[in-house]
């Protein structure tokens, strides 16, 4: 008998199909087809037939450039059964870092979409093909053809995501994820959250983050269903959210908040808002225990296939400002000077355990170190381990959810020939929890500069904020003072009001 730690040694799919089949597996929230587990196993081995044939080789890749479908939960499984690694690509970037991102993982096929195909094939290092001519609907079924793939047989160690962590640096970095990292997110997602036979998780997060893909690993592997809806929209979705009995969705701040000022009251059945990708402000967890939302705070990362800490409502209403504990297997150390802090004490936030990711692809410089990865995030615990996050070591600034380097938007701005010095911070802002500000010196106005950078950045990298000064405050060593960059931002917005 095999090890048990060695579970799953097939793909999700197989499993579910041969033991709850007639269970639902998908819904798709527009047309509100249902697709059931014994349909997913069919759909799940039609494409992995037609990736088999279209692949030569062992150890193959398929890249993705797709919008938030359900199809893209049948390639995921797809991939899973051949036994090869998916990596989803940004559809919001520029050709030229998709196609090193292609190279960098060694694509071996690129699917792409209808609205996407233009830059597959600008961007491809390897075959496109567009995913309506592979055998699965947007619905998520499988075209009516007789095949049989015999799955693949997995290990936990087996790379089963590439996903990458930004697509706006020169070398990006590819996260890769295995099946164990996956399984075992998925089994601590499920002792903080609970589980019942009739959940269901809206998916209304792009499916090239690890927010969007977890909930199709987590439903395969609990027997549940996804609720996939193309894009969030804060009329639309609480309708689906009513509509399709939803009892889970995964949000960032910006979304939960555009629901709350849309007037949502959650249905009693909805049981969790899992809240992540960037900071929720106080007010706004005030706002949820105010209108009865059962916000579930929680810190997460790539690198660790999603959640590393979370908070129930309860302790996110009596501790504002939490993520909570660490999921268990997760072990979250806070360190300063290579040494663990007493409760209370500020510093790097270090992660460990088998959701951690093996790697990057391309080597992992100074990624891991004695307490396990390091997450470059600063934090600190309390005397009963619960976890506060609090910035950046290196100041990188999260905007609904999506991650900016702020010296490669800084770089931008200084690209333009009316521009002396440029540095970029991020400002806390109640619907994005961060925003992009640029305080520029130069001969430009604020309207350029955006315009500027909207030629040449993913739109959540474009400052929001921008404002010209005639020299940027710098410490005694010469280095940009980022703190009192942002006090001249606080100060003018100040100045702003008391004129109003």
């Amino acid at each position: 008998m095999r090890d048990p730690v060695d579970w799953p040694t097939r793909d999700l799919v197989t499993h579910r199909a041969d033991t709850t089949p007639d269970r639902t597996a998908m819904v798709a929230a527009e047309s509100g087809a249902a697709v059931t587990y014994r349909e997913l196993d069919a759909a799940v081995d039609a494409v992995a037939a037609e990736f088999d044939q279209r692949i030569d080789g062992t150890d193959p890749t398929v890249a993705t450039l797709l919008p938030t479908r359900p199809a893209v939960g049948t390639l995921l499984f797809a991939a899973m059964r051949l036994g090869a690694t998916l990596a989803p690509l940004n559809v919001e970037l520029d050709a030229a870092t998709l196609r090193a991102q292609c190279a960098t993982v060694g694509a071996d096929l690129l699917v792409c979409a209808p609205s996407t195909h233009d830059l597959a094939t600008e961007t491809a290092t390897c075959p496109v093909v567009p995913v309506d001519d592979l055998p699965v609907t947007p619905d998520g079924t499988g075209a009516d053809r007789e095949t049989d793939v015999p799955p693949a047989t997995l290990s936990r160690t087996d790379t089963q995501l590439v996903i990458f962590t930004s697509g706006t640096t020169s070398e990006p970095k590819g996260v890769r994820l295995t099946v164990g990292n996956l399984v075992a997110s998925a089994v601590a997602s499920s002792y903080r959250l609970g589980v019942l036979p009739t959940d269901r998780w809206l998916v209304c997060l792009p499916t090239y983050h690890m927010g969007g893909l977890a909930p199709f690993v987590r439903s395969a592997l609990y027997g549940t269903a996804v609720v996939v809806q193309q894009s969030f929209d804060a009329a639309a979705t609480q309708r689906v959210v009513a509509e399709h009995e939803v009892t889970g969705v995964s949000l960032v701040p910006t979304m939960l908040s555009r629901l709350l000022d849309a007037g949502w009251e959650p249905p009693s059945s909805l049981r969790f808002v899992l809240l992540g990708g960037g900071p929720a402000s106080e007010s706004l967890i005030e706002r949820c225990r105010e209108r009865g939302v059962p916000v579930c705070p929680t810190y997460g990362m790539t690198e660790t296939a999603s959640q590393i800490a979370t908070a129930r409502p309860e302790t996110a209403f009596e501790h504002a400002g939490t993520v909570g504990q660490p999921l268990v297997f997760t072990d979250a150390t806070v360190v300063a000077d290579g040494e663990p802090c007493d409760p209370g004490e500020r510093g790097e936030i270090a992660v460990d355990g088998p959701t951690v990711t093996p790697g990057y692809l391309g080597g992992d410089g100074a990624a891991f170190g004695e307490f396990g990865f390091r997450t470059g995030d600063l934090g600190y615990r309390d005397a009963d381990g619960r976890l506060w996050v609090e910035g950046r070591v290196d100041d990188q600034i999260v905007t609904g959810g999506e991650n900016v380097d702020a010296s490669t938007v800084a770089a931008v701005v200084r690209d333009h020939p009316g521009v002396e010095d440029a540095a970029v911070v991020g400002l806390s802002d109640e619907e994005w929890g961060q925003r992009v500000a640029a305080l520029v010196v130069g001969d430009v106005s604020p309207e350029i500069v955006r315009d500027h950078c909207a030629e040449r950045l993913a739109p959540y990298e474009v400052p929001k904020t921008v404002r010209v000064t005639d020299v940027l405050p710098r410490t005694a060593s010469g280095t940009v003072d980022r703190s009192a960059v942002r006090s001249r931002f606080a100060a003018a917005d100040e100045a702003s009001e008391s004129t109003q």
